[in-house]
């Protein structure tokens, strides 16, 4: 049996990340042999789902972490994969309890409880509480970084810049709005920031719709993790289609966007 445990580094002493889909790593242990490997996290940029089809693809049985999103939650559970949330300790020592079946119940357990009766959850209450906490704690970073980022977008990028890039030619632009957003990397957040500011500084919506869907759907910058964790073939032909297809797909929404709001 297979399970896959958040991780904050890449060895089995490491603490168990806090958040399933944007940990730094996943430790796949398998219980019966005691072998390990450890995979970069995808998703730890903020495209936690990526986390989730690291997961499918390793043919764990459990995932083990302190917080998992429901949406994640929901396509592990779809797919035969038991999560279990509030894991604290290292991943050594959470794999060995799992093990000796010393850990919380699996979410599926737990909402077949809570939906038997009417009463509050005492013990669910609690995690949920520690959970909002915990994503608070992981989000104030990032709108911190936001505040940042237009600040120095403002003082660092001047249109002058911009314009000798972005010359107001379609094509051209929307090749160079790809091209940024595919290098560039982050919380998503950031893309709408650097787009709304390259708005104000008179570059096109045809580059910015493009900057937006490549930052989203093409990672240069994550391209390592991705052949580790899904396959060389697979990461670059994904990464291929999704920047070529961002082209055109760019250029058609701003054109119905311009016909729907005439």
């Amino acid at each position: 049996m297979k399970i896959a445990v958040s991780a904050d580094s890449d060895d089995l002493e490491a603490r168990v990340g806090a958040r399933f889909g944007t940990c730094r790593y996943v430790v796949i242990v398998d219980l019966d042999t005691g072998d390990f490997e450890i995979v970069p996290n995808p998703g730890v940029s903020g495209q936690g789902v990526q986390a989730v089809v690291l997961a499918i693809s390793k043919d764990v049985q459990a995932v083990l972490t302190g917080y998992c999103s429901p949406v994640a939650r929901s396509h592990l559970m779809s797919n035969g994969i038991e999560v279990v949330t509030g894991v604290s300790g290292t991943v050594g020592e959470v794999a060995e309890r799992y093990k000796k079946g010393d850990l919380p119940k699996p979410l599926e357990a737990d909402a077949d409880r809570r939906s038997g009766d009417g009463n509050i959850d005492g013990v669910g209450l609690i995690r949920a509480i520690r959970s909002s906490v915990r994503q608070f704690t992981i989000l104030l970073p990032v709108v911190i970084g936001v505040v940042l980022l237009i600040g120095l977008l403002n003082t660092l990028v001047s249109k002058a810049v911009l314009m000798s890039i972005f010359s107001g030619n379609t094509a051209l632009d929307t090749l160079w709005g790809a091209c940024f957003g595919s290098i560039l990397a982050g919380n998503p957040i950031n893309s709408y920031v650097i787009g709304g500011e390259f708005l104000k500084h008179g570059v096109s919506l045809f580059a910015v719709t493009a900057l937006i869907l490549t930052w989203v759907t093409v990672g240069v910058t994550q391209l390592p993790a991705e052949m580790a964790a899904l396959g060389k073939r697979f990461a670059l032909l994904r990464n291929a289609i999704c920047f070529i297809v961002s082209l055109p797909i760019s250029i058609l929404t701003v054109v119905i966007f311009s016909l729907v709001t005439r």
